[in-house]
């Protein structure tokens, strides 16, 4: 089939290379020429494991084209996606700007009949606009009875399995409109997903209101379980429980799953903080209140404040003449993405009280600069007491505790000794419970995850942590 994508930013390029990947004849446009250039020599403007693999390939197949013509782009798809952002506005609510944009330039261009495809995230009752602005945009052209159909196909991408998550897919959610072109709009729809429904049936069929809603639905869901476990885990905290062994117990149970049940410092990315407040402006919009969402919301924020606070009640409030390394900074591991990371949150918190900050990711640590100097008000490489470090150990140097906020695979099994050699103290607050408390005791290591440690006793801290901030302060500050 012919396919048109609107958009090369993440959904985009994943949608347009895995539908490529399946045979379809794939056109990407986009807007900014400088990115459209890159992917037309090679490059690939975002990290998603896999992703430069299946494009390249694709690519060299001639059956993925990008380009910057949206009238190149529009007549070549018999099916056009829009995959572009749906940024959240001051209120919540979701900005549409460029999803309503990108229909009226499609109905600027089309002259034939399409099945126009609603891929970004988007509230209900935007399909009714977007038909609304398609068909202002063909009335303008004098085309009066040139028909279409508007279909909402959410996507569930996980960053970091995206691939695997559009490849091989729990279900495929599709909102048709009422009648015939709607019956017009489920045979392509249908074709075009059929290598996913050869073994069993998983498109899910509805109408367009109800899908827009199943997107929603489904992130407050997850973010609401991921909350509830935060808060499950500063009660084990305060009872000397564990909360991965209530993990593991209410993950045991066939009606809860294992899934979205680990606790940590928040949840972040570019879907559950976006969607969430969406959602609540959505409902608020209709007379409706959501508390259960309402109450994610709150708990999340609260969750991202724990590490800091743990931070100040073990070495006092004033934080100056510390250096405290930070291993992960992108949201979540195999992406780079900054989007509500727990990280924007944490690191200028501690420069606030005075600390010095080396920290390290991956991945994202070209992101991380730009996020948090501009959220410092600093120039990129300008913030001071923030340094970045090339591996996790360099990090480590002279640094009187370590602070874990993103679980990437690397930072699992460190090696202990060394981090000790490099370490001044040795106190590890482990965001993501990466580690086993009876290990890193063994260690030598003062050691609190979330849910499975109650407070740091005084007695616990290392020597040097009992020095007043005034006595510490000379060397480190000047550097």
């Amino acid at each position: 089939m012919k396919i048109a994508v609107v958009g090369a930013g993440y959904v985009g390029l994943v949608t347009a290379a895995c539908l490529a990947e399946l045979g379809n004849d794939v056109v990407c446009v986009d807007r900014d020429h400088g990115r459209v250039a890159m992917l037309q020599a090679g490059g690939v403007p975002i990290f998603e494991p896999g992703l430069d693999d299946v494009l390249q390939r694709n690519r060299h197949a001639a059956r993925l084209h990008f380009t910057t013509s949206m009238a190149h782009a529009v007549s070549h798809g018999e099916v056009v996606f829009i995959a572009v952002g749906t940024p959240p506005q001051e209120d919540g609510s979701a900005d549409l700007q460029h999803v309503l944009g990108v229909a009226e330039q499609i109905g600027r261009h089309m002259d034939a009949f399409k099945v126009v495809v609603n891929k970004s995230t988007v509230p209900v009752g935007t399909g009714a606009r977007v038909e609304q602005v398609l068909r202002s945009a063909l009335n303008a052209r004098g085309l009066h009875t040139l028909d279409f159909a508007v279909v909402s196909n959410p996507e569930f991408l996980k960053e970091g399995a995206a691939l695997d998550d559009f490849m091989r897919p729990d279900r495929i959610v599709i909102g048709l409109p009422p009648g015939e072109l709607g019956d017009t709009a489920r045979r392509l729809m249908a074709r075009l997903y059929a290598p996913f429904n050869r073994h069993h049936e998983r498109s899910l069929w509805m109408d367009v209101a109800s899908a827009e809603l199943t997107k929603y639905a489904a992130n407050a869901m997850l973010a609401t379980r991921i909350s509830f476990m935060n808060e499950m885990a500063l009660l084990a905290d305060a009872l000397g429980a564990d909360i991965d062994a209530v993990r593991r117990g209410i993950g045991s149970d066939s009606r809860i799953g294992h899934s979205f049940l680990y606790a940590g410092t928040g949840y972040g990315g570019s879907c559950f903080p976006k969607d969430t407040r969406a959602l609540i402006h959505t409902a608020s919009t209709h007379g409706v209140g959501m508390q259960i969402v309402e109450a994610t919301e709150a708990v999340n924020r609260r969750q991202k404040q724990v590490l800091v606070e743990r931070v100040c009640a073990h070495f006092g409030s004033d934080l100056r003449g510390l250096r405290l390394a930070v291993w992960g900074l992108a949201f979540k591991p195999n992406t780079d993405d900054m989007r509500d990371a727990p990280s924007r949150v944490v690191i200028p918190e501690l420069l606030r009280r005075g600390a010095e900050i080396v920290a390290h990711d991956p991945v994202a640590q070209s992101e991380a600069q730009r996020a948090l100097c501009a959220d410092l008000g600093c120039a990129v490489g300008q913030v001071p007491r923030l340094r970045f470090a090339d591996t996790a150990l360099d990090a480590l140097q002279g640094a009187d505790a370590l602070l874990v906020l993103t679980e990437w695979k690397s930072f699992h099994h460190p090696d202990f000794a060394a981090m000790q050699r490099r370490m001044r103290g040795r106190v590890v607050f482990d965001g993501r419970n990466l580690y086993d408390p009876e290990l890193m005791d063994a260690q030598g290591f003062v050691y609190q995850g979330i849910g499975r440690r109650g407070e740091l006793k005084a007695a616990q801290r290392p020597a040097h942590t009992v020095v007043s901030a005034t006595e510490r302060a000379p060397s480190l500050l000047a550097t």
